[in-house]
């Protein structure tokens, strides 16, 4: 095959995949397939989801997260973990789930255990490449988020 030809059909696979919405998904993709497994008994999972959903919802290019963020924050976490979150942006002027006043690239979970409730690692990935921690802290009998800070409940 010509080059000619070649830079054509490639041209045309890439309009093809823009069109369809693949674009960096189907290149990041294009190695070996993927697996993301969970289970809605595991917390790790629960906030992986939260966390997920919740920047998925505030990068739509809609409205910012808008109606989407508010259910999400009212299915996931506790009623008093809800109210104390409201103040703490009201005093930080930024959001309270993400700590910060824009929205991360990627995230990653970590367990870090404990006996009467779960306590998980958020580490959130900025546009530079940078870094921030968060502990998240989760019931285990609702799986309801009762904590999001620099520190876990438990002060480590």
């Amino acid at each position: 095959m010509n080059s000619k030809k070649a830079t054509r059909r490639t041209a045309l696979a890439a309009g093809l995949a823009l069109a369809l919405g693949l674009g960096v998904a189907a290149q990041a993709s294009a190695g070996a397939p993927r697996t993301v497994s969970g289970s809605p008994d595991d917390n790790i999972t629960r906030i992986a989801d939260f966390y997920g959903a919740y920047i998925d919802a505030e990068t739509d290019l809609d409205n910012g997260g808008g109606n989407l963020t508010t259910e999400l924050r009212t299915y996931y976490l506790t009623p008093a973990y809800l109210k104390e979150l409201k103040a703490w942006e009201a005093k930080n002027h930024a959001d309270g789930v993400l700590q910060a006043q824009n929205t991360p690239r990627s995230w990653k979970v970590t367990d870090n255990g404990t006996a009467d409730y779960t306590e998980a690692t958020v580490t959130l990935t900025w546009g530079g490449g940078d870094t921030t921690k968060l502990i998240v802290d989760m019931t285990r009998t609702t799986h309801k988020i009762i904590h999001i800070g620099t520190k876990g409940i438990g002060g480590k």
